[in-house]
């Protein structure tokens, strides 16, 4: 249940301002869900106690929410986020539960469609298991970039690449003779195991994870700082190199220690990051991330679609989740088309 349900606004008008105000915290200003409530909270109150509407006393919802969100949203949580609004360890157990999501559903899907009792060959449980091990490999690199850890994204993402290739190998020398039969819903209660998983851990404890130890090292700092700039910031890695360089020769000529001048690194990295560029930086990644993708399915699925019938509920499976993202793809390029050409 919303924060704007549990609220009894006075109008229906105050009612859909509040939660344009809601949505706006959430999207775009990353707002902590508590905060949300407690703005939300006091802007009823106001409402209630002067009878007038939300907007006569706030003004626009969008603007409000920006406005609350900069007054509010203290520096020390805005640097622990990315651009999701989500940290490093919320990230990758957001990742582990979708991953739970595909494969219950996908256990569902094969129970309805090949009965209760499934079969498995040692090429299937390679293929498997390499998918799996893959994809949790792909989500601490997402997490590892997103913490400033890019030598460690490089290291997750080479895992995943050989993980994939090595599974494909397997499955394709493995012998596809039966192996064991299974019941279907085992695998459903191993994705439903897998989204508990992740809800049950604690964020703040995979967090740790990814967030490496600067005691007493000024350049561990300077190295966290330029891997934020780069991974968490979008920023080009020259820009970010000469940011670094600027902070360790002041520090070469202040004698102090890193954390003494600039204080905790991801709030530093934070404040040299943010403005417009930073947005367009970010625009831009989410735009190539997302081209990216869609050329993968296409690839992917371009001999899936050759094998299916138009009458088998997968072809249609394909053919939607393949059309939405070659349109969500084409939808970011004509907004960067129309936005210009300003590049940081």
């Amino acid at each position: 249940m919303t924060i704007t349900q549990k609220l009894d606004w006075p109008r229906d008008e105050d009612e859909q301002w509040a939660a344009v105000v809601e949505l706006r915290l959430a999207l775009d200003q990353q707002a902590p869900a508590d905060l949300t409530q407690r703005i939300l909270a006091e802007a009823h109150d106001a409402v209630t106690d002067t009878g007038r509407t939300a907007s006569d006393l706030f003004g626009a919802p969008e603007a409000y929410a920006r406005a609350a969100a900069e007054e509010r949203v203290g520096e020390e949580y805005r640097a622990r986020i990315d651009a999701r609004g989500m940290t490093p360890g919320e990230r990758f157990t957001a990742s582990l539960a979708t991953l739970g999501v595909v494969g219950f559903v996908v256990a569902v899907t094969q129970w309805l469609r090949d009965g209760l009792w499934q079969q498995a060959s040692w090429s299937s449980v390679a293929g498997f298991s390499a998918i799996v091990l893959a994809a949790v490999l792909m989500a601490a690199t997402l997490s590892a970039h997103a913490a400033g850890r890019i030598v460690g994204a490089r290291g997750f993402a080479v895992g995943a690449v050989l993980a994939m290739g090595a599974g494909i190998a397997a499955a394709g020398a493995l012998p596809d003779e039966r192996l064991f039969e299974f019941p279907a819903p085992a695998l459903a209660v191993a994705g439903g195991a897998l989204i508990v998983a992740a809800v049950v851990l604690p964020d703040a404890a995979v967090d740790r994870w990814f967030t490496p130890g600067l005691e007493g090292s000024d350049e561990r700092w300077l190295s966290h700082v330029e891997g934020l700039l780069r991974g968490r910031h979008a920023m080009p890695a020259a820009e970010a190199r000469a940011h670094v360089q600027e902070a360790r020769q002041h520090l070469a000529s202040s004698g102090e220690s890193a954390e003494q001048a600039f204080g905790r690194a991801e709030v530093y990295a934070l404040r040299l990051a943010e403005g417009p560029r930073r947005e367009q930086r970010l625009a831009r990644r989410k735009l190539y991330g997302v081209t990216a993708m869609a050329l993968l399915l296409a690839v992917i699925f371009v001999d899936e679609l050759r094998e299916r019938e138009p009458t088998s509920v997968w072809f249609w499976f394909y053919v939607g989740a393949l059309g939405y993202w070659i349109w969500y793809a084409a939808r970011l390029w004509r907004r960067e088309s129309s936005a210009g050409g300003d590049r940081p």
